[in-house]
């Protein structure tokens, strides 16, 4: 991770960061989920003191901060300062950074940064989801970036009942292959997606996310979008109702609200080794996938500045690019 995929160099300042709960969330979370938390900024501490090992001419810090609760939301001032100030940030967290101004400023700064929320310790493993042929991956990522930004719609069905239909026009196909060497850049580990942001307002249809493709969610949610917002939830059981709150479902939405309900993201999964469903994380690699997204898109080329970035896994996707088939069932039509 730190050589191949980081490019870290002598001299470099890297800082591993990860969350860890508040007083309140000790008392409210579920034992295993802070067990899981727990591990996973074990895990971060690890990291750091390997890298204190095996680059000693490295500055190597290692920054715990409150854990915000919910993907996308800041992290306070204090972590922020701490991003910019690194060449190399390694984000070992519970929930995402990757679309906050948080991140965005350090990458301005000329950080380079692995954003890896709900990262498992077995995708490090022989096998697992880092353990790929990088140049192999970007060369299929960046192919079907370029499909993104020469297409004026795109199209998402599944034999589960998702059939919605964007617009794409004037948006950038970006790939997040997992090669963050250039001062600025940044994406998940694992890596290995395809992405680019719908248009705000273009978005009609259902998002069906089945049972074991979420964390959490044990009976199949139905989104519907209208003019590129959720306007229903359906279904989900304790996931769905959570939804239904944070977009203010059957009710006014503030502008906050509302701004939850945007459609933000298509991505294409490209990781051959990515394999596990219930971590969004690596569910949203896996080749043959598509995913869609939710909230915030500022920071992937929309408009949409947002409080959340939820991401959505349909398996076994069909899409269309402009009303033609590049995947049909999950196995792609174009090389």
């Amino acid at each position: 991770m730190l050589r191949v995929n980081m490019g870290l160099q002598l001299g470099e300042r890297l800082l591993v960061v990860t969350d860890v709960p508040t007083p309140a969330q000790w008392a409210e979370w579920p034992l295993p989920q802070l067990q899981e938390v727990c591990r996973r900024s074990s895990l971060a501490r690890l990291v750091a003191q390997i890298a204190r090992e095996e680059y000693p001419g490295c500055r190597v810090d290692f920054f715990a901060y409150p854990a915000t609760g919910r993907s996308g939301m800041e992290p306070g001032a204090e972590t922020a300062a701490r991003l910019r100030e690194a060449n190399v940030v390694v984000a070992i967290t519970s929930f995402s950074l990757s679309h906050t101004e948080a991140r965005e400023g350090a990458c301005r700064a000329g950080a380079r940064v692995a954003s890896m929320p709900r990262f498992q310790p077995e995708m490090f493993y022989h096998g697992g989801a880092m353990a790929l042929d990088y140049q192999r991956v970007a060369e299929e990522t960046a192919r079907i970036a370029a499909l993104l930004t020469a297409a004026r719609t795109a199209t998402v069905r599944s034999p589960a009942g998702t059939d919605i239909t964007f617009s794409l026009e004037g948006r950038e196909g970006q790939a997040d292959d997992g090669l963050y060497t250039r001062p600025g850049s940044w994406g998940n580990l694992p890596a290995g997606e395809a992405y680019t942001a719908p248009v705000e307002g273009s978005g009609r249809g259902v998002l069906v996310v089945q049972a074991g493709w979420h964390p959490g969610l044990e009976h199949d949610m139905r989104l519907v979008f209208e003019d590129g917002e959720v306007v229903a939830v359906e279904g989900g059981g304790e996931l769905g109702e959570r939804m239904r709150g944070l977009l203010a479902i059957g009710r006014a939405p503030t502008p906050e609200e509302r701004a939850r309900r945007n459609l933000a993201e298509l991505g294409i999964g490209t990781n051959p080794n990515a394999r596990r469903t219930d971590v969004t994380l690596e569910a949203e690699k896996i080749r043959g996938t598509v995913h869609l997204a939710i909230g915030d898109s500022s920071h992937m080329g929309g408009r949409t500045v947002a409080d959340l970035h939820a991401d959505f896994v349909i398996p076994r996707a069909t899409l269309l690019l402009d009303g033609r088939p590049v995947m049909e069932n999950g196995n792609w039509l174009v090389q």
